[in-house]
């Protein structure tokens, strides 16, 4: 576009390229709507978009002796709907002055037809010297096409770019690359939103395979692979497959944000699933359905992956030339790796399957196992069928498998990755990929099962002790401890079938345990387990830990100390492997409490001795000599303290608010104290005052409003009338430095103390997330009297959010209920929050469902 008088024909030209685009890319969309063929799609936007380049090229009178040239993607020649056009502007020398305006104008007119554009401008020289020098220049020059120009000059630039790619070399910089991307998205495909293009079993891992062969000259499709013996064709249909349902699920993602997105955020997960032509089942949502398709296709990319890789890696080193070393008939140690002597071991000796994850475990200078072990599991799975899991030899592999010292969490997760997990027992090849909708689990069904096995082991590791001394003393306790590996196995088998999943997963627990000739007595208690996998974490979260009568039910369902370890670790190892957001060091403290108390009754410890207020009036004295306080200091204080109060508090909390109170147990002004909490994370608080009506709501807005969550509440009035409330505060996003606001939050606390409720600005609701916008928590209330009549518990399930306690003890406080003990559990984004009420209307069922309904008013 050059000169005067031709601006308007150009504004002209401009207009119907765009037009003509807009209407090729509508075309298009009609076509795969009727076909869904990516590779239709993706073909006919590169050459509707090579033809307006064209155009433009020429429109613009670009310079005679430049190139214009696809790279990237668009030189691959896959251009999905809203993704970035890649292009190289190659110059034969530095463009002079009459050169630049025209490509700055060409470059100015690309934004103008609507097109996302990458472009660089640079001469052969420069190229060759960027790609010499930056991997991701040398891997976007690779997949080069020339559009426009001459072909000497482009045949020069693919020269000069070819010189400086050593292809060893770039086979080892992109697997590192590879590695790299992979820590990303924590070496998993099994996120909640996956990246279908980044992540571990996306389209980058069959790019990056290309990219490889490409620079070692063994060709640029599947095809060209397997006829260099790098892939089988079996491998082949099985990679086009998965090519095909990923580019789809790209090319859909892309049409339904309207914009390039990569991601099956939740937002996009139920469209997905439509565009899929998926319906819901029974017992699960058509977006499970349609992540669990993705995960599958996922993982097979992540398998053959791996498989080629080491394919090409022995291209580079090839086997032969270490000295293979004999382990047994079957395997041989070549290198590092563990290979197979040939390739019809599993076909002959099918057992050889679960013997070769064996040798991993008990051979840990293996670094993994040779392509050819890899692809001979990867077909072997097949032959695993109903003789084969009713074979002894079998049972007796899988069971040296758990209980060998070291290796369970790597050779159970790579069993699970090929897919022999899920063929070995049915019941968890049903559970491979499937989401968990319940906002606090992160992973899939199968990789929180994995996670929990590893938490469990690694309590047995003793470089790991240090974590959680007690769990590691116990479970070196425990007598065949591999029990526990089951039972993490089988823990949540049955989810996703209706019903309650730990009762449903105890008839699959038992068919293994019994199969495999565990003793009745071990299949009793993995099966127990199972069953009651979920009660410690809702007895320690979710009831009264000072109440003896709670200890003492608690005690007699577990029943002896073996269960009840069995069932403490195994709890703690579920909890957190749910989520690190959900796992604490408060949730630890509940859970080592509830064991600790009833180990004691257990033990055969009398109640006084568990519960005992003497011994827990002796265990503080000693505390406070220590601290320099004279005997008898603490007697006018403790005069106004009932028995409730010394059962609710551990030794700690009495000392503190002991220390901090004995010499004033009538005080005119309040006294706010708060410290960092003994527990992990947070700050504890202490507010002494007289008490007055709505003090605890009160209390609950101004640290609400100050950013925490109250992870704990106590709720003591004195004798005299006085009010001491303690509190356990944290902040949600882990951005708080604790140690540097103590001050804040007591000066913060004094100041707004004399506020009326409906002065306190609370938080306003946070926008939902995304997971919470698609997959809403209804709120129940529940109440019910305790076992001894005296007081009520009020159970209330609802979406986490500011001011959420605030709001409860507001309504508690207009209906006239005091408010004992709150016991706060939050799980991701799912607050779970138990109440020690008391109040004269709650005998009246008329205003109780008053107060229910009242409730559920404030936590919509």
């Amino acid at each position: 576009m050059t000169a005067p008088a031709s601006a308007d024909q150009d504004r002209q030209a401009l207009d119907a390229l765009r037009k003509t685009l807009l209407e090729g890319q509508k075309s298009l969309r009609s076509a795969y709507d009727r076909d869904h063929s990516p590779a239709r799609l993706l073909r006919g936007r590169c050459r509707l978009v090579d033809d307006a380049l064209r155009a433009l090229w020429a429109l613009c009178q670009m310079p005679e002796h430049a190139n214009l040239v696809a790279v990237g993607g668009y030189g691959r020649g896959e251009l999905y709907p809203y993704s970035d056009v890649d292009i190289l502007i190659l110059l034969a020398q530095e463009p002079d002055a009459s050169d630049t305006p025209r490509i700055e104008h060409f470059i100015g007119s690309l934004w103008d037809l609507g097109l996302d554009i990458g472009h660089s401008v640079r001469t052969v020289a420069a190229c060759a010297e960027e790609a010499s020098h930056d991997i991701t220049i040398q891997t976007n020059l690779l997949e080069s096409r020339l559009l426009i120009g001459p072909e000497a000059l482009y045949h020069e630039f693919v020269v000069a770019t070819a010189v400086c790619l050593e292809p060893e070399s770039f086979f080892h910089a992109k697997r590192a690359e590879q590695e790299q991307r992979y820590n990303r998205f924590n070496h998993t495909p099994y996120a909640l939103e996956p990246n279908c293009k980044e992540s571990p079993g996306g389209l980058r891992d069959l790019q990056n395979i290309i990219w490889i062969a490409l620079s070692a000259g063994l060709g640029t499709r599947w095809g060209d692979l397997a006829r260099h013996g790098l892939i089988t064709p079996e491998e082949v249909r099985e990679l086009r497959g998965a090519e095909r349902f990923m580019q789809q699920v790209r090319i859909h993602l892309h049409y339904i944000a309207g914009r390039r997105e990569d991601r099956l955020v939740f937002d996009h997960q139920e469209a997905l699933a439509r565009a899929f032509n998926l319906k819901p089942g029974k017992t699960r949502r058509a977006s499970e359905l349609m992540m669990q398709r993705y995960f599958r296709a996922a993982r097979k990319i992540t398998q053959l992956n791996t498989i080629l890789l080491q394919n090409i890696a022995v291209r580079y080193q090839p086997l032969a030339a270490f000295h293979a070393r004999p382990l047994n008939a079957r395997f041989q140690v070549c290198g590092d790796l563990l290979d197979i002597v040939d390739e019809q071991v599993f076909e002959r000796t099918p057992n050889a399957l679960l013997e070769s994850f064996l040798l991993m475990e008990q051979h840990p200078e293996l670094a993994g196992m040779s392509a050819r072990t890899l692809r001979g599991i990867w077909r072997g799975r097949k032959l695993i069928d109903a003789r084969f899991r009713r074979d002894p030899a079998n049972h007796a592999l899988f069971l040296q498998l758990l209980q060998a010292p070291r290796g369970q969490t790597h050779e159970f997760r790579r069993l699970n990755i090929y897919g022999i997990l899920g063929a070995y027992i049915p019941a968890f090849g049903r559970i491979v990929g499937q989401m968990q909708h319940d906002l606090f689990h992160v992973y899939t069904v199968d990789q929180h099962i994995l996670q929990v096995l590893r938490n469990v082991r690694r309590f047995v590791m003793e470089e790991h002790a240090h974590e959680y001394p007690l769990l590691t003393r116990l479970i070196n306790g425990f007598e065949r401890h591999w029990l526990l590996f089951i039972a993490a196995l089988f823990h949540d088998i049955a989810k996703g079938r209706g019903g309650d999943h730990s009762r449903l997963g105890m008839a699959d627990t038992r068919r293994f345990c019994l199969l495999h000739g565990l003793s009745r007595d071990d299949a009793n208690l993995v099966v127990w387990l199972v069953e009651h996998h979920l009660t410690m974490s809702q007895v320690a979260q979710k009831q009264d830990l000072a109440d003896p009568d709670v200890i003492r039910n608690f005690a007699n369902l577990v029943g002896d100390e073996r269960h009840l370890t069995a069932l403490y670790i195994l709890t703690h190892a579920d909890i957190r492997g749910t989520s690190p957001k959900v796992w604490n060091g408060w949730k630890a403290k509940l859970l080592e409490d509830l064991f600790l108390a009833s180990r004691q009754l257990l033990r055969g410890d009398k109640p006084e001795q568990v519960f005992g207020i003497g011994e827990r009036q002796e265990a503080v004295r000693q505390r406070l000599r220590f601290h320099g306080l004279r005997p008898g200091t603490e007697d006018a204080f403790w005069r106004e303290l009932d028995t409730l109060y010394f059962l609710r508090h551990n030794p700690e909390e009495i000392t503190w608010h002991t220390r901090t109170l004995y010499y004033r147990p009538e005080v005119d002004a309040p006294v706010v104290k708060a410290r960092l909490s003994k527990v992990e994370k947070g700050i504890q608080v202490m507010v002494y005052m007289r008490d007055q009506k709505d003090l605890f709501t009160r209390l609950c807005g101004v640290i609400s409003r100050m950013g925490f969550s109250i992870v704990d509440a106590k709720i003591h009035t004195t004798a005299k009338g006085f009010a001491l409330d303690s509190f356990v505060i944290m902040d949600p996003n882990e951005e708080t430095s604790y140690r540097d606001v103590i001050s804040l939050v007591e000066h913060t606390l004094s100041e707004k103390l004399n506020l009326a409720a409906d002065q306190i600005e609370t938080p306003a609701n946070a926008r939902p997330s995304r997971q919470l916008k698609h997959f809403p928590i209804a709120p129940t209330v529940t109440l019910q009297p305790d076992e001894r009549g005296q007081y009520f518990i009020l159970s209330i399930v609802a979406a986490d959010r500011p001011g959420l306690l605030f709001n409860v003890a507001r309504t508690l406080t207009e209906h006239s209920i005091t408010l004992h003990t709150a016991k706060i559990s939050t799980l991701g984004e799912r607050a779970e929050d138990t109440f020690l009420v008391s109040g004269a209307s709650l005998d009246n069922s008329g205003k109780t469902i008053q107060l229910e309904a009242a409730l559920i008013e404030r936590l919509m």
